[in-house]
């Protein structure tokens, strides 16, 4: 006997409705893919205690909460599926990074992340993070695309859904307002933690970063310093000036050995005569993407505004307003729009010596740089208002490192400079012991300091026709297994010093010494106090002779020192 035909309606009999899946995957979310936010917030806290208990109680009710709500304003059986399978696996992914490096996912890590090239995001895939994808996004995914999903006439749907909704809310505010005093105390006192609620947590900031972003190309940048000239000093120079800045990459400044680390990661330059290490300097954020700009601006950390700095031109582009030609190589992730309509190289990887195919070693910053430094010239405009010839024939030259840029620290520097031993070479960090990672990120500084003695040697050689002069700063510091922390953008609020705190030295040949009539002697005494990233505009200015309304004279760190 035949097996009578079911109605489709019968079908679907048990099977779940989208607001049940919704449901289920908060549910999901806050039990599972929130243990570094869990870890966080009851650390200290009693267990045995009821108040823990209701605290967390009404913690996990509010995370339900928020992520239906999230769900439940744009999940519909049509696309219910893909949706919540994408945001599974992201969510995975996440959950891997906040857990394996303690990273927040705040606006500036979401931007960071998104502004990451391929080959440095490939570093951070390995083989260990197989069986964290398959709890995490495997076999939810299996069972997600399993589990029919109830079809329900539109009207009714709807109003289920709002009640849901509505019922959320009304749990959600409730749970908080029942614990409200302990609540609103952490949050006022560890506002980052709510960049641990995942995946709320990276929905938020890739919002902001999308919004910013749009608003931001909408516009062209403002205008900065277009009112920059020559000083009057400019017109009894012989000779033109070449300045290398020199942008480093996550060198922290607790191993550097000429600011007196245990170790001598710093030999080479311990070497050059006359060089002038800053012990105290402080970076304006603990990434890429915050800090470069950041150092460009005359705002930097001090007057903090995202919109303002990103929106706006920057050194590079005074320093063109004002007739000196610029140029800007970069063996990373670019310039982060601070050299946009400049002058500007990116290395090509092509195999060799010093290239694999895919990643440059930091000398080939330096090779062939004669070249661009002819073809780099000021704007037409400025050309043709009859500067000096000192002036036109200037250059101001930034060379972007790769430097100690992680997780795979043994990819940057040669053989030959793998002097602390054993080492970490692999990029998974948890595979390896706390002290091989510091030998390897420490060889990766021996690497630093022999491409920027190289850098001075280079310049030294060109001293017939130019005033020399180099500065290196790193843009941010490093993470390596302090306080369970690796790698770096952490939340500035919050971030240790080994993030903030950064190498900076400087190096002025007797030329541009004489020229611009710079007591080196007190420049030395000036390196012993605390500086950071926010002098860096206003100096670099007052090094150039630079006059414009937007440079501040009380932050140039050289003008005290200056006859």
């Amino acid at each position: 006997m035949s097996r009578p035909l079911m109605s489709p309606a019968a079908d679907q009999r048990g099977a779940p409705s989208t607001d049940t899946l919704a449901l289920v995957a908060s549910l999901w979310f806050a039990l599972a893919c929130n243990l570094s936010f869990w870890h966080e917030v009851l650390s200290g806290r009693d267990a045995t205690a009821p108040a823990t208990w209701l605290f967390a109680g009404a913690l996990f009710v509010a995370l339900v909460a928020v992520h239906f709500l999230l769900l439940g304003l744009v999940l519909h059986r049509a696309w219910a599926k893909p949706l919540l399978g994408l945001l599974l696996v992201a969510t995975a992914f996440a959950v891997h990074y906040t857990q394996k490096f303690n990273v927040y996912l705040d606006p500036s890590m979401l931007r960071n992340v998104l502004r990451t090239d391929v080959k440095e995001a490939s570093e951070l895939f390995t083989w260990s993070m197989a069986p964290h994808l398959l709890f995490y996004a495997v076999l939810p995914l299996l069972l997600l695309w399993w589990v029919p999903i109830r079809r329900r006439r539109w009207p009714g749907a709807l109003a289920r859904r709002i009640g849901w909704l509505l019922l959320a809310a009304a749990l959600g505010v409730g749970a908080v307002m029942a614990v409200f005093q302990d609540f609103g105390s952490l949050m006022r006192n560890r506002k980052e933690l709510r960049y641990l609620i995942t995946p709320a947590n990276y929905l938020y900031s890739l919002g902001r970063v999308a919004v910013a972003d749009t608003r931001s190309a909408a516009k062209p940048r403002e205008p900065l310093g277009t009112d920059a000239r020559p000083g009057a000093a400019w017109a009894a120079r012989s000779k033109p000036t070449l300045f290398v800045f020199v942008l480093g990459e996550t060198a922290r400044a607790a191993n550097w050995g000429l600011s007196g680390y245990a170790r001598q990661t710093t030999p080479q330059l311990a070497e050059v005569p006359g060089l002038i290490n800053f012990k105290d300097v402080s970076a304006c954020g603990t990434n890429t993407e915050t800090s470069v700009p950041c150092l460009f601006s005359p705002w930097g950390r001090r007057q903090y505004d995202e919109d303002r700095i990103r929106g706006s031109q920057g050194l590079l582009h005074v320093l063109d307003h004002a007739g000196l030609g610029t140029f800007w190589r970069d063996n990373q992730s670019g310039c982060k729009g601070v050299c946009d309509g400049l002058p500007n190289e990116r290395l090509a990887t092509t195999a060799s010596a010093l290239c694999d195919g895919e990643r440059c070693l930091d000398e080939a910053l330096l090779r062939d740089l004669d070249a661009p430094l002819v073809a780099a010239s000021a704007t037409a405009a400025s050309a043709a208002q009859g500067l000096p010839k000192a002036v036109t024939d200037s250059r101001v030259v930034v060379l972007h490192m790769l430097g100690n840029h992680g997780p795979a620290y043994y990819k940057r520097y040669p053989a030959s400079f793998r002097r602390f031993e054993p080492t970490c070479d692999t990029p998974d960090l948890r595979q390896c012991e706390i002290p091989q990672i510091v030998n390897t990120y420490d060889n990766a500084l021996l690497y630093t300091d022999h491409v920027l003695a190289r850098t001075i040697d280079w310049l030294k050689a060109r001293q017939d026709r130019y005033d020399t002069a180099l500065i290196y700063v790193s843009d941010h510091g490093e993470s390596l297994g302090e306080n369970r922390l690796f790698l770096h953008g952490v939340p500035y609020a919050i971030a240790p010093k080994e993030q903030t705190q950064v190498p900076m030295v400087a190096w002025f040949s007797p030329g541009f010494a004489d020229s611009r009539r710079l007591d080196l002697g007190c420049v030395q005494a000036r390196a012993a106090q605390p500086a950071s990233h926010d002098h860096l505009f206003h100096s670099l200015l007052g090094l150039m002779d630079v006059k414009t309304a937007v440079r501040e004279p009380a932050m140039d760190l050289f003008a005290p020192c200056r006859r």
